[in-house]
């Protein structure tokens, strides 16, 4: 079983067709990623060619979007703007473990940012310099109570019951033992010496009216 194989022209007609294609879809890609960076409030930190300068950063093809914080922290920082896959920023500066890169962002607040280092590919004559981390965070949530809720729970009075307190037990009073060789040993002796004393009167008695 044979396969037929695709002729010349089918072939140059495929390759006229894909650089079609792709300007299509470089036109949609451009249309919709604007509007979708636009609906999350970011602005866009990318800017032209001719203004990225020496040292600048480009972002990994990998990566669809990196955001851009005020801070080398996602944690601590919040996010001032945003850059798509392949677009470049001039870089200004790193952090103190070259984990982060500061770039210019010129519609952010300052007109700087910070991206991730790992996901961008930086394009400098040298290294970069250390840029001190800016003093103040960004909070990620300020904590709120609403008033009307909190007036249905008012804080509990303070009770003026006394508690009761802890009474530590008596200690046990020592048990008395009576000694029964001190009172047998004085009443004893005593008596057996008058029980024969008795005795012996008696047989006495009773010689003396034998002989009678």
């Amino acid at each position: 079983m044979s396969f037929p194989y695709p002729s010349s022209l089918a072939v140059q007609r495929s390759f006229r067709v894909l650089p079609i294609l792709a300007g299509l879809l470089t036109v949609i890609f451009g249309l919709a990623f604007p509007s979708l960076v636009a609906a999350q409030g970011l602005v866009s930190c990318a800017v032209p060619e001719s203004m990225l300068g020496e040292a600048y950063i480009t972002v990994n093809p990998d990566q669809p979007q990196v955001n851009v914080r005020s801070g080398p922290n996602s944690y601590l920082y919040g996010k001032v703007g945003i850059l798509l896959a392949a677009q470049s920023a001039p870089a200004l500066g790193r952090s103190p473990g070259g984990e982060w890169i500061q770039i210019a962002c010129p519609a952010a607040p300052g007109g700087v940012g910070w991206v991730y280092a790992a996901n961008v590919t930086l394009t400098a004559p040298g290294d970069l310099p250390v840029v001190d981390i800016p003093a103040t965070a960004t909070p990620m949530a300020t904590p709120t109570v609403d008033p009307a809720l909190a007036a249905q729970f008012p804080p509990p009075s303070p009770t003026s019951t006394r508690l009761p307190t802890f009474t530590p037990a008596a200690p046990p009073l020592p048990l008395a033992f009576d000694n029964p060789s001190s009172s047998n040993s004085s009443s004893g002796p005593g008596m057996a010496l008058v029980g024969v004393a008795g005795a012996g009167i008696l047989l006495f008695v009773l010689s003396l009216f034998l002989r009678r």
